[in-house]
């Protein structure tokens, strides 16, 4: 196996910023990584915190938003000309809205990606949420100055991910490819607090409590295939219970997407592990 040390890893941030990212909490989520693993596997990569903190030499990278993925791919690949591409963009409240109404399927998979930067930079609090039909619905964010174009971070992302495989998938795929030893990470649309509280938007369709139980399922099974699991989650009890005889940690961490300020505070969050140390 192959050990993962601090010893080997560049500061790179994730490129982009998604609701749920992992990066405020990694100082807690760190003693709780395995020491060593073959590879890394991200069912719901996101914004892939975890990914560019650990920085393994193998990854398979995962996630069901389109938009995210293609983004991922177009920056492993063609980084020259999506750094072009992003250098023509403006930040103007009707440039947003124009570029935000574009039909993403109608543009080239270098457009694309720098369209879906684009808007997750100057977006309101660097929301990215759908509607029904999959359309980009967040308000222009008023920043004076986003860092649209970040050369030298995309760059260091570009070079983390050329040994990646990455992949637009359901999360149950990821039983397609495990092996024991794999160590994965899983970091779904969690379950809400509150029948208010629910935030499952990332792509056009819900998380609900159906989905949390067949996410549980596959956890189980990639249990019984040997490999070493953790996951994220709310602190629910009907998480508690779906991953009942499983080590259960708590960790806390601070919302930061809210339409409110004041409801911004901590909150306890559960890691579920399937080893010890």
């Amino acid at each position: 196996m192959v050990e993962i040390t601090a010893k080997s890893r560049c500061v790179v941030r994730p490129p982009v910023k998604w609701a749920g990212g992992k990066s405020r909490l990694l100082p807690q989520l760190e003693p709780l990584f395995p020491d060593k693993a073959d590879c890394l596997v991200e069912p719901f990569v996101g914004g892939g915190a975890v990914f560019f903190h650990l920085q393994p030499p193998g990854a398979v990278l995962m996630d069901s938003n389109p938009e995210l993925v293609n983004f991922y791919l177009v920056l492993r690949d063609e980084p020259d000309l999506l750094l072009a591409d992003l250098k023509k963009h403006r930040n103007t409240i009707r440039y947003y809205y124009r570029l935000r109404s574009v039909n993403p399927g109608a543009l080239t998979c270098v457009q694309r990606a720098s369209r879906f930067l684009y808007l997750n930079k100057t977006a309101y609090n660097g929301l990215w949420r759908v509607n029904s039909r999959g359309l980009h619905n967040v308000p222009y964010g008023y920043y004076k100055n986003p860092r649209i174009v970040d050369e030298e971070n995309l760059r260091g992302v570009h070079l983390l991910l050329k040994n990646a495989t990455i992949m637009l998938a359901d999360f149950s795929r990821v039983l397609e490819i495990a092996a024991p030893g794999m160590f994965v990470y899983m970091d779904p649309p969690y379950h809400p607090l509150s029948k208010t509280a629910s935030f499952t938007a990332y792509t056009a369709g819900s998380f609900d409590e159906g989905e949390q139980c067949r996410l549980a399922g596959v956890f189980r099974e990639l249990d019984r295939r040997g490999c070493r699991l953790m996951l994220s989650n709310s602190d629910t009890p009907f998480i508690r219970e779906l991953y009942r005889g499983y080590e259960i940690k708590v960790v806390t961490a601070r919302r930061v997407i809210n339409c409110r300020p004041d409801r911004r505070g901590p909150v306890t969050e559960l890691v579920i592990r399937n080893y010890d140390g």
